[in-house]
């Protein structure tokens, strides 16, 4: 799918990204002013991508029907990008920047901004997370830097992303699987569901090929990797779970797909689905993904 199709405004509670890159829309082009947010015609090759960019999967399928979008209509959106050296480095739109390749562009349109290492980051992570462009162990990947790299904390990882502190510390712990399996859930083979369902398990790689071989739901492989560890002696009698367990794993996966914890009370006449939030930023999450508009 294109992403060259014009997002509306955010409606002034999730500013995320709109704080980090200023209102673009509001400045003048200030003429040799790169820090002010000048939109300018930039050649193609004198653009470089970041080198530690959150995403490294780029689908060509996609990349192809953006370049041909392209090039019937030009592009669109401008990318964001930093002065670097004599060039310019890649902030956020790098797909864009492919694309245009491909179609053969000369020039492209660039907001240029003075960012700092850790601003270009949060900006490039915030981007493809708004966009839904990264996989759970790309955005793992990106957590882990900003916490180790540059200071930031689960908490405030959360607020700037309006995400709930949980959804980040469930990503960062798909970091502990082998790397064997976390190529699996970033080429699509396992999903996050499966992954942390595997943590913890004894000979993950094994039980994350079954998985991927025989098709299992998330609630299977919970069941497969529940069965791998040795059994403990109980004091007593084991409560059957029954369905409640079947409730338990379906809040956590629409937890880690919406960014927030997902409560679901359940009765034969019916029930309630609870999102819980924690911001404002968080609540204009909700309202945006439940009314299908974009960030």
């Amino acid at each position: 799918m294109s992403d060259e199709i014009p997002r509306r405004r955010p409606s002034g509670l999730g500013r995320g990204l709109s704080s980090l890159l200023g209102d673009i829309q509001r400045e003048a082009p200030v003429a040799g002013s790169p820090a002010r947010g000048d939109v300018r015609q930039i050649p193609v090759a004198s653009i470089e991508p970041h080198p530690d960019q959150p995403r490294r999967f780029f689908a060509e399928a996609a990349l192809d029907e953006l370049a041909l979008s392209i090039a019937a209509r030009g592009l669109i959106q401008p990318i964001v990008v930093r002065p670097h050296g004599h060039r310019f480095q890649i902030v956020a739109g790098e797909r864009r920047w492919r694309a245009a390749q491909r179609a053969r562009l000369h020039e492209i349109p660039a907001i240029v901004r003075a960012f700092s290492d850790s601003e270009t980051l949060e900006v490039s992570l915030l981007e493809n997370i708004q966009r839904e462009d990264l996989n759970a162990i790309e955005e793992a990947a990106a957590y882990r830097r900003l916490i180790d790299d540059y200071g930031h904390s689960q908490e405030a990882l959360g607020k700037l992303l309006g995400k709930s502190r949980s959804h980040v510390v469930n990503h960062l712990r798909l970091l502990d699987l082998p790397e064997s399996v976390r190529a699996m859930v970033a080429d699509g083979r396992l999903s996050m569901g499966h992954a942390r369902a595997l943590i913890g398990a004894p000979d993950v790689e094994a039980l994350a090929e079954e998985v991927a071989r025989r098709g299992l739901s998330v609630r299977d492989t919970e069941t497969l990797a529940k069965a791998a560890k040795p059994r403990r002696q109980r004091a007593g009698p084991v409560e059957y779970k029954g369905s409640h367990a079947d409730i338990e794993a379906l809040e956590r996966q629409l937890s880690d797909l919406v960014g927030v914890k997902v409560g679901i009370k359940y009765s034969p006449k019916g029930g309630q689905v609870t999102l819980a939030y924690t911001s404002l930023d968080q609540l204009d999450m909700i309202c945006q993904r439940l009314s299908g508009g974009k960030f």
